[in-house]
């Protein structure tokens, strides 16, 4: 069976969109790639043809076991040459992402190995993200959105769930990357921005409530 690496990223897409909604439809696709419908369509017709998908035009479409196995593969390629970028090469958190979208398709077994050696076998990426181990198991931890915290409720970030490099650089402008402490003191109304108290110096910042749902949190303690 031949796997390119547009169906390596297709199946990777496809258990990325399944851990909010399975099954995942075209039109989230769509928006996922920016492609057309009609392209989407096509990928999936060949991917179930390869019986890495269970494919039904009208519901949507669900990962098979091989499908999920080569789509915990690539996440795990992703995310280790993420954090080796910035632990070897000392590059930053925004500007891993788009190496290593090229690069996770040519990195070996052997060569995946000694870079999870060289890092001390970690279970996190730069972002918080957790990198499968290769028996395709993925690390646990109790956490929730930032946007789920109760008024001066103490929390520790433990995942910024972004691409985007220009987001990333902006949050990180603000303090919040993983690891900083973090905690509401003001809520907008109708899903407005939030006030915060960011790190241990509480500096204030105010952040939209819709990129407050991309950092996932740890709760400490309440004032």
């Amino acid at each position: 069976m031949r796997i390119t690496a547009g169906v390596q990223d297709y199946v990777k897409a496809i258990y990325t969109l399944q851990q909010e909604e399975a099954p995942v439809s075209n039109g989230r696709l769509a928006s996922y790639f920016g492609f057309s419908a009609p392209t989407i369509t096509e990928m999936l017709k060949k991917l179930e043809s390869l019986e890495l998908v269970d494919y039904q035009a009208r519901s949507g479409v669900r990962l098979t076991e091989i499908g999920e196995k080569i789509a915990l593969e690539m996440i795990r390629h992703h995310r280790l040459l993420e954090l080796y970028l910035v632990q070897a090469l000392g590059m930053s958190w925004d500007e891993v992402h788009d190496e290593a979208e090229v690069l996770e398709h040519v990195l070996s077994e052997a060569l995946e190995e000694r870079i999870a050696e060289y890092l001390g076998h970690p279970q996190f990426d730069p972002h918080g993200s957790p990198i499968p181990a290769r028996d395709g198991s993925i690390p646990q931890r109790d956490s929730c959105s930032l946007t789920l915290l109760e008024l001066n409720q103490i929390a520790r970030i433990v995942e910024v769930e972004d691409r985007d490099a220009a987001r990333l650089r902006y949050l990180a402008d603000l303090g919040l990357t993983p690891n900083s402490i973090v905690m509401i003191v003001a809520r907008a109304p109708f899903d407005g921005p939030l006030t915060l108290n960011v790190g241990e110096q509480q500096t204030q910042q105010v952040l939209d409530s819709r990129l407050a749902t991309r950092i996932q949190v740890q709760i400490e303690r309440s004032m």
